[in-house]
């Protein structure tokens, strides 16, 4: 695995392009010191989907044609950004153990292999390309927030906003399912088993993290959240699914109550 290469990878602007260079990065040699220092605050995207706001992403239900490419699309967009956030946490971060580098680049090769099964999928069922809807940027505005702190980053990105899809998923799968989109449900069904593992590696460095800092990972984690403005953690939660991901029976009951 190349940091060099990976560098490539989260700012080349094409997916297609972005996920070729992810799966040669993970299978090049390692590079001669550190990746370069990054510059840009952004990763490399498209021109396209158009970025509105949150609100103005139009909700449309999966009992419709429409409504399901709408949906799969949003899906498609999660996942192009959490490409994104893998290979910036494996370049933007220095000084971590060879096995952070490693856990983020498998993370990120199996974002790209997510990606591209959604893309494929809403073409061929649906006669759509990624960009044809809009899509909003809330994933990637954490990631800018917490850039310079790699606990930060371990904390808020996987442990609350990739994490919250472990409780969303399931419903969306059976949704989809249920309106006849067996091929969509089985790629939820893989999206949903990786997960476990990505947001199990933000725990896992998260724990680490501490650990070095000498900070208790209760209170580390909730003045975090605080300090950079991330959501709190509310019910109902995928108990099973965030267990096997490394969060604790306590703290799923504290944040329930």
């Amino acid at each position: 695995m190349d940091r060099h290469a990976a560098l490539a990878a989260l700012v080349e602007p094409d997916p297609a392009a972005k996920v070729a260079l992810t799966r040669a990065a993970a299978g090049a040699p390692a590079g001669d010191g550190p990746a370069p220092p990054l510059v840009a605050a952004a990763p490399g995207r498209p021109a396209r989907p158009l970025l509105v706001h949150p609100a103005s992403v139009a909700r449309r239900g999966p009992g419709s044609e429409a409504g399901r490419a709408a949906l799969i699309h949003a899906i498609a967009h999660i996942e192009f950004n959490a490409i994104n956030l893998a290979l910036d946490a494996l370049c933007r971060f220095g000084g971590m153990p060879d096995a952070y580098y490693a856990d983020w680049m498998k993370v990120a090769l199996e974002e790209s292999h997510h990606f591209s099964l959604l893309a494929a999928h809403l073409s061929t069922a649906y006669g759509h390309d990624y960009g044809d809807f809009p899509a909003h940027d809330g994933l990637w505005s954490m990631a800018e927030k917490t850039r310079d702190d790699v606990l930060a980053r371990m904390a808020l990105v996987p442990r609350v906003l990739e994490a919250r899809g472990l409780d969303v998923t399931p419903a969306m799968r059976q949704a989809l399912a249920a309106h006849g989109d067996a091929d969509a449900a089985a790629i939820l069904d893989v999206i949903l088993a990786d997960e476990i593992g990505h947001v199990a590696i933000g725990n896992r460095w998260f724990a680490h993290l501490c650990a070095e800092r000498g900070q208790a990972p209760d209170e580390a984690f909730e003045r975090l959240r605080t300090a950079y403005g991330a959501p709190r953690m509310r019910p109902p939660f995928n108990v099973a699914a965030r267990l096997a991901a490394g969060f604790t029976s306590a703290e799923l009951e504290a944040w329930a109550a």
